[in-house]
């Protein structure tokens, strides 16, 4: 058993530390598209299924509380498209599961905002639909997936991408690049952190 334990948290390191390699200029390119969009009157709107709408929360929960304890700021604008359950079973009841991020983006998404969509597998039908509508209205689209990005890639704007197929990793790593991701965005808009 206790192989196995090793076993799956050195694949987990090995995942992070091979997008450590292959992604991190992605990441920074996310943290200045973000200020920017921050400090034009933009927000970051996040959306994602299963682990990924949790991602999604939680990431949220970052930008608008904060990531430090010991860094106390003002709050930055995000919105998580996972929480409001009226709001989803409704859209999905009346409309289709497929419509239920969209509905939200054309009801709250402005010029100069951005959208995260969160999927592992690149291919999740109601962020496709987002990202669609997303383009449609002048929001940047990003995309957190696994190693091809799915279709969702072609439709990304930026597109941070983990060198696995495996789903817990994926999202492993996922959550880790969110909390650099937010950590960089705290620096350079409140210590001016130039990277």
């Amino acid at each position: 058993m206790i192989d196995f334990v090793y076993s799956r948290l050195n694949e987990s390191a090995r995942v992070k530390k091979a997008f450590a390699e292959s992604g991190s200029d992605a990441v920074e390119a996310l943290a200045r598209l973000t200020v920017t969009a921050l400090n034009n009157g933009g927000k970051l709107l996040f959306c994602g299924n299963g682990g990924s709408a949790a991602d999604a929360q939680h990431l949220t929960a970052e930008f608008v509380v904060r990531l430090r304890s010991a860094f106390d700021r003002n709050p930055l604008p995000a919105i998580s498209l996972t929480t409001n359950s009226s709001l989803l079973t409704a859209c999905a009841n009346d409309y289709d599961f497929s419509a239920i991020f969209s509905r939200q983006v054309r009801a709250l998404g402005r010029p100069g905002d951005i959208l995260v969509g969160i999927s592992t597998s690149g291919n999740s039908a109601n962020i496709i639909a987002a990202f669609e509508e997303a383009r449609s209205r002048d929001l940047k689209c990003v995309l957190f997936s696994g190693e091809t990005g799915g279709k969702l890639k072609d439709l990304a704007d930026l597109s941070i991408l983990v060198p696995s197929r495996n789903t817990m990793h994926i999202q492993e790593t996922h959550i880790a690049i969110g909390h650099i991701f937010a950590e960089l965005v705290e620096e350079m808009i409140f210590n001016f952190l130039e990277i």
